[in-house]
């Protein structure tokens, strides 16, 4: 196994094939590329859920797969170069992180099975014809439901109700994060919170944001789902504790990092879910013929140790429905 752009040391991918008996040819090690979104370091526990996922349905890595890790230094570049890498390595079966990687495989084939493990809207990203029968070579797992952005915003108000100017943290550059938007805009108006927009393409325009926050008076934060501010939640939750900001997301990374509360489908089990995907391809199913995967469960993460800091306390129906809570 290689990986290009950050290099972490991971275990070997492609050894040779068990022995096997004189005058048979060796079975052939179906090679598995995996094509993340930004750098592997702030992804390698979904890596890891990814490989669990095939452990658990008998595949050894080295005896009966192989894989080819390759991932940007920094969001989303040279994706299309990557994804053309593992195209001429003639790969199997080709996984994908959050867009735009899943839009940057399909562009490179359109013969090599594709599965996504964390769409966004794989319809109106064009990924795929329909969840129930998507057609072409690409299938996979939808990560967010239509309603989920505005449920962080009403827990957000729940939890610090006289937040009334909320500022929304998104990037412009992520296709999948207008329509987000236009969830939270709608959420925002039926609560009675005012929305302030700001945009985030880089870790230099996430500190240029929070100074406009402060200008702005925000007084409280919703963060948009993208791979460049999931890579930067450290930075993220900091900046938040700094202006003292209460903050909710749609992925329990960013609350374990630091920030107030998250809520949204969990991206480890979703990769470990991707791993059932690749089984059946492997094992002779086209991905036209498999539906894409909605989430029909979202964890709510709390950290008190972030809500103390704020000077918040968590009402008693926010805790009750906390699946983790964070001391």
């Amino acid at each position: 196994m290689r990986t290009v752009g950050l290099i972490i040391p991971l275990t070997l991918g492609l050894l040779a094939a068990p022995p096997v008996a004189d005058g048979q040819p060796p079975a052939k090690v179906p090679r598995i590329g995996f094509l993340l979104p930004g750098p592997i370091a702030t992804r390698a526990h979904l890596w890891g859920a990814f490989r669990e996922g095939l452990r658990e349905l008998g595949y050894v890595e080295g005896r009966n797969i192989a894989f080819e890790i390759r991932s940007p230094d920094r969001e989303s570049e040279r994706l299309a170069n990557l994804a053309a890498e593992l195209v001429r390595l003639n790969v199997d079966v080709i996984v994908t992180g959050a867009p735009p990687a899943p839009q940057a495989a399909k562009n490179a084939t359109s013969t090599i099975p594709i599965v996504f493990a964390a769409g966004i809207d794989p319809v109106a990203e064009g990924l795929v014809a329909s969840l129930a029968r998507p057609g072409g070579n690409i299938t996979g797992l939808s990560s967010i439901a239509p309603e989920v952005v505005g449920k962080e915003l009403e827990l957000l108000k729940e939890t610090a109700p006289k937040v009334s100017r909320v500022a929304v943290l998104w990037n412009p550059a992520n296709v999948t994060n207008a329509p987000q938007l236009r969830e939270a805009e709608g959420a925002a108006r039926a609560l009675g919170v005012e929305l302030r927009s700001l945009e985030a393409r880089s870790s230099t325009e996430i500190d240029a944001a929070f100074a406009a926050m402060a200008r702005q008076r925000a007084r409280g934060l919703l963060v948009l789902r993208d791979p460049v501010l999931f890579s930067q939640r450290t930075q993220i939750a900091a900046l938040a504790a700094k202006n003292r900001l209460p903050a909710v997301f749609g992925l329990r990374e960013h609350a374990e990092a630091g920030g107030l509360m998250s809520y949204g489908a969990s991206l480890p089990d979703q990769y470990r879910r991707a791993a059932t995907y690749v089984d059946k391809i492997l094992k002779g199913a086209k991905p036209a013929d498999l539906p894409v995967e909605q989430p029909t469960r979202f964890e709510l993460v709390i950290n008190l140790k972030t809500a103390k800091a704020l000077g918040l306390t968590f009402p008693q129906s926010v805790l009750i429905r906390a699946d983790q809570v964070i001391p």
